[in-house]
This record gives structure tokens, C-alpha cells and sequence, in this order.
């Protein structure tokens, strides 16, 4: 009969833990149906989840156990977290190597393009492609192109607002009610449509790409190929995740930063989401009015770029707190299963009908409540001077009061706008740079305030709003005096 390896001691990390391990379980006095081995191993990686639980339930004991896991980090270098990690992959290392041999041969395609996409020197191109072919061609002039002309302008404008309108005129007496439902401002005619006809086709397709790279195992190669940028800004490589999330819906992804280890680190993504991060809708539409001046895609992308580095750089050095460490286990490389994107972009879709589509209706009540009360008036007035201000005509002052309600919803009234021809190449980008920096949505200062505290939320806030005016009149200033036409 074989006789169970015997797992020899390797040093000070795993005597700490075995040690710790030990003591906590000694402390553990509650069931919790899972060893106690495993709530000693989840307390040292400080899951939120388990020490909540264990708080409740060994109350008399609670002190014992976090000097006990405070004693134990003592013993590191990096958190005690990747020190685990570390060791479990040394243990599977070492009994794989007593059981599997390789034969000798070609590395797999799989494991080069692996390789490829985490060298910086490879790596970086093959992101540009992805974001290239995945944002730029597919979701900007497929989605925000091909797809929202056809539903917005042949569906919509040419079939279906008209004969709404028609409809309401002959039923409805009353004109209030007239321009609730069908006004320039109405429930259908514009409500149902930006949510349908320009939103709906751009983040449907942006899940679709979403889902392809999230299943094909793109996702944390891209972490670890940015982990070493991330680092400047104080953030891990962990962060990719809400960044790219942030890129669906920056709600959503302000709320998963509560996975993201510290305080620091959360603090910072909630931040930049707030600030330099478009939400797939925005940008699909941002890449479609931009289609066909590529010199106009490359200067909005490169001050977005730039502000969120600047940003990130000038936060995480303002804020206190260590350099933040990351591992990830980065599972093998496969070709998406075409199942899987269907059942994730059908999930995501059917998520945005329900949360995204009453908030569309009801920035159509509010912004018909605020015509009635002549409040939406004021609130356009003031904010045409700031526009004047960064060279945009009155006109464009809507766009920003809807982007409030939605970063969408303003990228969908700048379509309109430039559809109608009220703006220069150089006021579209001006407009596009502001518009992506601007006011978080009111669904996002929600969560901003769920996850970081009223005075946080606002500070971000009033930071945004006028950052975002001060970049764009720079940007104009700059384009305006060098003569630059786009």
C-alpha cells in the first residue's frame, strides 16, 4: 500500500499559517458547515463574508482571533493572501510532477498565443486589435452605425413616431398630455426610442464582444498584461474587471470595486469610472458620429486616455496607502462556446430592459414635468454658459442635462444634434470630450453613494463637473488657436 506523501516543512510562510490555522480553530466554538481549517483560511484572506459571520457568532472570542491573523501577517512580505496562493501552486507543482510526465514536442498554439498576449511587447498590439475590431468596427460602425440607422432612422422616424404622433393627435385633446407621449421630449418618440433604436443595438452588441472575450479567457491575461501601468495609478491589475465592466454599464461596475482589496484602491476605480470611463452605449455613439475622422477618434481618445492617467496618477498620490500587490490564476486559452455568449449577452440584455429602459421613461416625466415648470428652462440656461464657454452653440445644453439622467441618453441627444448639422468637426469632438468626462448618471451617483458615502459621492462629483468643462475649453482652446479644422 502507498504511503501518504509527507509534506516537509518549507520555512517560516507555512509554519505561520499552519500555527494560525490551528489557534483559530482552537477559537471556533459555532458550526458554520465548512471545517474549520477553511473559515481559518478564508479569515487570514480576509473575506468580508466569513469575518462578518464570525463576528456575529463567536463574539466572546472575536478579539483572540484578529490578533491572532494580525500576529500571522506579521510573517509576510505580500499579503497573506498571493502567500497561500503561492504555496497551493507549489503543492500542485509538486505532486503533478510525481504523477504526469511530458513528452517532449511543439508548444501548443493555445499556450503561444497565451504567452503572446501578457508580453507587453506583443501583448499591447493584440489589445489594440481587440479594441480595434471589437469597439471600434463592431460595436461603433456596425452597432452605432449600420444597425441604429436603420432602426432609428427607417423604424422610427420613418414609420413609427409619425404614426404615434398621428395617433395621439386625434385621441389626445389635451396638448400636455400630447407632448408626454409624443412630444420632442416624449415617452415614445423619444423615451422607447433612444432606448431601443440608438441604446439597445450598441450594448447588445458590446455584451456580445464582452462575452466572447470573458469566455475565451482574454480577461485576466489583459490584467496581468496592465497590472505593471495599473501599479502607477494605484491600482492592480484586479481592477481591469470593473474597467471593463465600466465600459457596459459604470454602475454595475462601481459595484463590483467592492471585490477590489482596499479602500485605496476602491476609492480610486470609483473615481475614474465616475470620470473616464463611457459606458458602452456613450461610446458606441461617440464612435459612430466620430466614424470617418480618424484623426478626431485618436485626439478623443487620447485626452480620455490621458485624463484618466493623469487622474489616476494624481489620486493615488494624494491618497494614502501601500502599492497594491495582484496575482490571479489565469486559466488555459479556448475558443468562446457559442452557447455561453448567448445565455451571458441574453442575461445582460434582458437586465437592461429591466433596470435601464424605466430610467429612460422617466428622464422623459422628468424632463416633461421640468418643461411644464419651466424648471427644465432655467436649468438649460445656466448651463449654456459653460457651454458657450468651451465654443458649443446653445443648442448643445440639453445633451449635458440628459446626460445627467443618463451618460447615454446625452450621447443619443449629441446624435441628434449633429444629425441636424449644428456642429463643427472640432465642436463634435469638444462636445464628445466633455460629454465622456461629464456628470456621472443619476443611477451611478446612487451607487456612488451606496458603496462610498455621501460626502465621497459628492466630492466626486463636483470634481467631474468642473474638470470636465475645464479639459474641454483646453481642448478648444488649444484646436481653435493652432487653426485645426477636423
Amino acid at each position: 500500500m502507498e504511503q501518504p506523501l509527507k509534506t516537509e516543512y518549507r520555512g517560516p510562510v507555512e509554519y505561520s499559517v499552519e500555527i494560525a490555522l490551528e489557534k483559530i480553530g482552537n477559537l471556533l466554538t459555532q458550526s458554520y458547515g465548512l471545517s474549520k481549517r477553511t473559515i481559518g483560511l478564508l479569515l487570514l484572506q480576509d473575506d468580508r463574508e466569513i469575518a462578518e459571520l464570525v463576528g456575529k457568532k463567536e463574539l466572546d472570542h472575536l478579539a483572540q482571533i484578529e490578533e491572532i491573523i494580525r500576529d500571522a501577517k506579521i510573517h509576510y512580505s505580500y499579503p497573506v493572501e498571493y502567500e497561500i496562493a503561492m504555496e497551493r501552486q507549489e503543492e500542485v507543482r509538486r505532486i503533478a510532477s510525481r504523477v504526469v510526465r511530458k513528452k517532449r514536442g511543439k508548444e501548443p498554439f493555445a499556450e503561444t498565443l497565451s504567452r503572446l498576449t501578457m508580453n507587453p511587447v506583443t501583448g499591447i498590439p493584440i489589445l489594440f486589435l481587440v479594441l480595434y475590431v471589437g469597439l471600434y468596427k463592431f460595436v461603433g460602425a456596425f452597432g452605432a452605425g449600420t444597425v441604429v440607422n436603420f432602426l432609428e432612422g427607417t423604424v422610427f422616424e420613418g414609420h413609427i413616431n409619425p404614426y404615434v404622433i398621428k395617433i395621439v393627435s386625434l385621441i389626445i385633446p389635451w396638448n400636455a398630455i400630447r407632448e408626454l407621449i409624443a412630444g420632442q421630449y416624449g415617452l415614445v418618440t423619444l423615451g422607447v426610442r433612444y432606448a431601443v433604436a440608438l441604446i439597445l443595438p450598441i450594448v447588445t452588441l458590446f455584451f456580445i464582444v464582452f462575452a466572447v472575450i470573458e469566455d475565451s479567457g482574454y480577461l485576466p491575461r489583459l490584467a496581468m498584461l496592465i497590472d505593471r501601468s495599473f501599479k502607477k495609478i494605484g491600482l492592480s491589475g484586479r481592477a481591469v474587471i470593473p474597467m471593463v465592466l465600466g465600459l457596459g454599464c459604470a454602475t454595475m461596475a462601481t459595484m463590483v470595486t467592492r471585490t477590489l482589496p482596499t479602500k485605496r484602491e476602491r476609492l480610486i476605480s470609483t473615481m475614474l469610472l465616475s470620470l473616464a470611463v463611457p459606458c458602452s452605449a456613450q461610446l458606441g455613439v461617440i464612435l459612430a458620429l466620430l466614424e470617418g475622422r480618424p484623426h478626431a477618434v485618436l485626439l478623443w481618445g487620447g485626452v480620455i486616455g490621458l485624463v484618466f492617467l493623469f487622474i489616476g496618477y494624481l489620486t493615488a498620490k494624494i491618497l494614502p496607502g501601500e502599492r497594491p500587490s495582484f496575482y490571479m490564476e489565469v486559466p488555459p486559452l479556448r475558443m468562446p462556446q457559442l452557447y455561453n455568449i448567448i445565455v451571458k449577452t441574453y442575461g445582460r440584455v434582458k437586465w437592461y430592459f429591466k433596470e435601464i429602459m424605466p430610467l429612460f421613461l422617466l428622464a422623459s416625466v422628468i424632463i416633461w414635468i421640468g418643461q411644464i415648470t419651466r424648471t427644465f428652462d432655467l436649468v438649460i440656461a445656466l448651463l449654456r454658459a459653460p457651454v458657450s464657454w468651451i465654443g458649443l452653440p446653445d443648442e448643445a445644453a440639453p445633451i449635458f442635462l440628459f446626460g445627467f439622467f443618463r451618460r447615454d441618453y446625452g450621447a443619443a441627444g449629441l446624435f441628434d444634434l449633429n444629425k441636424a448639422g449644428a456642429l463643427s468637426g472640432v465642436q463634435l469632438v469638444v462636445a464628445s470630450i466633455a460629454l465622456t468626462l461629464f456628470l456621472p448618471c443619476i443611477a451611478q451617483f446612487l451607487m456612488n453613494i451606496k458603496e462610498r458615502g455621501l460626502k465621497t459621492a459628492l466630492g466626486i462629483t463636483f470634481f467631474v463637473l468642473f474638470f470636465s468643462f475645464t479639459v474641454a475649453f483646453a481642448v478648444n482652446f488649444v484646436l481653435g488657436n493652432l487653426g485645426v479644422t477636423l
